[in-house]
Order: structure tokens, then C-alpha cells, then sequence
């Protein structure tokens, strides 16, 4: 079973051991290959389509593995009964649809002892969501595959550290661990935010003078998470 390097760091997170349960499973690969890989011993895999979810199951089957991985058919975590998983994956999708899946899914979140998050957009005001319902991330990995950038987090229960801005929005471990990866995405962060202003400047419209105060934010951000990196 090969993965994308994005779903091998992914998969990584994972603790040994841990019963895993996968939101958006699409076609069932990541479970496939944590229960090939023996890192865990079983997963419920589940999709809110029936289609990938059918397409999962067939590929479960097709490896032997349909005694270890179970599939379910399931809006975010609305049919998943609490105590059935000790790992929560939710990978590839917006921060706002993952946070309204964990909002949604409270009472089965007490159960589970780490959330393996790879959320693909508003990163900022994901990580404060996880900071402000009670986690606590520890451990931040970044991966740049096929011209796109992928961060992701392991979060476990716990009071988290005080965060500046731009630690929320380009990762406080990341920066800290000086990943490399980071730094290529902020390089290319701050070159779209001169063109992007560059072009807002031309216009002079009210909208464009609201959205260059925002992009002027952003680039206070970047920079001081270039300095954070390089302290």
C-alpha cells in the first residue's frame, strides 16, 4: 500500500496502538496502511458520501483487512459511539468544515486521547478553536508535495501555552522546531502578499483600500514569524 507523502506524515502522527477512527476517509487508504503497517489495531473508517465509502470498502476487502477495519456511513461523528476510538483522524478538508465536525462531535471527542488534524485552509482560527476548547498541540509537521502546501498536528486534551498571532497562524511548534518546510512556505507567503497589494494598490477602490488593511495584516503576521523562525 503506497501513500502520498502527505498522508505518510499523517499517518505518522498516529500513536502505536491506537484504535483509529477516520473521518473522511475517502478511499479507506490511510487506515489500510496503519493496519498493514501493524501501527494499529483496528479503525473505523468513515465518509458522510457513499460512493468513497463504498469505494473504501472494496478496497478493504481487497487487502483482506475487513475483520480490523470497519465502515461506516456517517456525517461527521454523529454515528460513532463514544469509547470507540483512542485516535481521531480528520484530514484534507477546510478548518471551518473540520471545527464544525469537532463542535458537532463533542460528546465523542471525551473519549478519544489524540486528534490527528490536517486541516487545508484558515489555519489561524483553527489552531485558536483547538486552543480554546481545552488542546493542547504537540507535535506539527508540514509537507510540501505536488506544488501544494499541507500542514497538520497531533492535539491531545490539556491547557495549551500562550500564543502570539502569527504563531496561530503559521504554527508555534513548527516555528520553534525551524521546520524547512515552513520557512519556503513563508518565503512564498510574503511574495504573494507584495504582488496581491501591488495589485489592490492599482485600484483604489473603498473594497480594495478594506482589502489591502487585511493583506497589510498578514504581512505583519509573516514577518514576525520570519522572526520568530530565525531567533
Amino acid at each position: 500500500m503506497q501513500l502520498s507523502e502527505r498522508m505518510k506524515a499523517v499517518a505518522a502522527l498516529v500513536s502505536p496502538g491506537s484504535r483509529v477512527v477516520d473521518v473522511g476517509c475517502d478511499h479507506g487508504y490511510l487506515p489500510i496502511y496503519l493496519v498493514m503497517n501493524k501501527r494499529i489495531p483496528s479503525a473505523v473508517a468513515m465518509d458522510v458520501k457513499s460512493g468513497p465509502l463504498s469505494r473504501a470498502q472494496e478496497n478493504i476487502k481487497a487487502h483482506g483487512l475487513d475483520t480490523y477495519i470497519e465502515t461506516r456511513l456517517s456525517d461527521g461523528l454523529k454515528n460513532l459511539k463514544k469509547g470507540e476510538g483512542d485516535a481521531l483522524i480528520i484530514a484534507g478538508m477546510g478548518g471551518p468544515l473540520m471545527e464544525k465536525i469537532l463542535e458537532e462531535g463533542k460528546e465523542q471527542l471525551t473519549d478519544f486521547r489524540e486528534l490527528i488534524l490536517q486541516p487545508q485552509s484558515d489555519l489561524g482560527n483553527f489552531r485558536r478553536y483547538l486552543v480554546r476548547e481545552g488542546f493542547r498541540i504537540i507535535r506539527e509537521n508540514m509537507v510540501y508535495e505536488e506544488g501544494k502546501y499541507y500542514p497538520m498536528m497531533k492535539a491531545v486534551p490539556g491547557e495549551s501555552e500562550a500564543y502570539q498571532p502569527w504563531e496561530y497562524e503559521y504554527g508555534k511548534l513548527l516555528l520553534k522546531e525551524k521546520h524547512p518546510v515552513l520557512k519556503e512556505y513563508l518565503k512564498r507567503e510574503t511574495r504573494l502578499q507584495k504582488q496581491i497589494l501591488q495589485q489592490i494598490q492599482a485600484k483604489g477602490s473603498a473594497f480594495s483600500r478594506e482589502r489591502e488593511a487585511q493583506i497589510r495584516q498578514n504581512q505583519y503576521l509573516t514577518e514576525e514569524a520570519f522572526k520568530a523562525y530565525e531567533m
